[in-house]
């Protein structure tokens, strides 16, 4: 579990892995980060309740040295990627250590269930679960079973992990995805459940929000520079949208018919994100449109800004 400033759902992310019902050994390895609260005094507390939980220390405070820190510290054979604000379903490791074995897959995983507290967090979980917000990924919106180029966190055997090479330190996100596309061109194969399920704590504020969208659109440019041919039209779209609406509102100063671009736009989200929303209470489907242009627009603007070569510059194999 990679951790940094996770103070607030530390304790209870933990207390669903303790609680997972398996048979075998579990160990709970703890990766903290130098953040700005109280997360490595929690980690140590829980630590001395429990032996099977220990802590490793992480200085530079990014997510992949912290998860290669965490493979390293570990004992076992199989590896279950948790994150600090998600709570792994009950039932979760059993279920995942069997289809590992079924399916013969080097990861398998589930769906990242966006769950909010808050009525803007909740509006949050309303589009991160709706094709509108974020396209067709089964480990977003659900599915089938069967292969996928990615899926949410995973449960790795370690061999695997060790023969792609671990996490690569240079990507500060999509380090998940990019590992899983290491691991399926050397032939290993991810696979997707729907029934393992991980109840995540969306961004508490729009400001947030679109400050992970944009470094989710940035880094995911990134991977597609350094693996040619992984992109595809899905990651497309909220850059196409942006470059579309901000021409509309600039053209339209010129040639007042282009203003139907960002109008349309607006009407889409408007009412599609009261759509998708329509079991939630006033307050959150209210919040969904903003949402949704927030996520749509930092994730384009995170892409088109992205400089793949000052990020992860050619050549730096390190």
């Amino acid at each position: 579990m990679p951790l940094l400033n996770e103070e607030r759902h530390l304790e209870e992310a933990v207390g669903a892995v303790v609680h997972q019902r398996y048979p075998g050994e579990i160990q709970i390895v703890l990766a903290v980060g130098p953040g700005h609260d109280d997360t490595l005094g929690v980690a140590r507390r829980l630590a001395e309740r429990d032996p099977r939980i220990i802590v490793v220390e992480n200085p530079s405070g990014r997510t992949p040295e912290a998860l290669n820190l965490a493979v390293a510290a570990a004992d076992h054979n199989i590896i279950v990627r948790v994150d600090g604000h998600g709570f792994l379903s009950d039932g979760y490791i059993e279920h995942a250590v069997r289809v590992l074995e079924e399916t013969g897959a080097a990861n398998v995983g589930g769906v990242m269930l966006a769950q909010g507290v808050t009525d803007t967090e909740r509006a949050v979980a309303v589009a991160m679960t709706s094709p509108l917000g974020v396209g067709g990924a089964r480990f977003h919106t659900g599915g089938e079973p069967g292969p996928a180029d990615t899926v949410y966190l995973g449960v790795f055997r370690r061999a695997w992990l060790e023969a792609a090479g671990g996490y690569d330190p240079r990507f500060t996100r999509a380090q998940d995805w990019e590992l899983n596309y290491r691991i399926r061109q050397a032939g290993g194969v991810v696979w997707f459940d729907p029934a393992l399920t991980v109840e995540y704590r969306p961004r508490p504020d729009l400001r947030a929000l679109g400050r992970q969208y944009r470094d989710y659109g940035r880094w995911r440019r990134v991977v597609a520079t350094r693996h040619k041919g992984s992109i595809n039209a899905r990651y497309l779209a909220p850059p196409t949208a942006l470059v579309a609406v901000a021409a509309g509102l600039v053209g339209g100063l010129v040639w007042r018919p282009l203003w139907a671009i960002p109008a349309a736009y607006a009407a889409g989200i408007g009412v599609g994100g009261v759509a998708i929303a329509r079991a939630e209470k006033p307050a959150v489907a209210m919040r969904v449109p903003g949402v949704l242009a927030t996520m749509h627009m930092s994730w384009g603007w995170g892409f088109l800004t992205s400089r793949p070569d000052r990020l992860v510059p050619e050549g730096d194999e390190s």
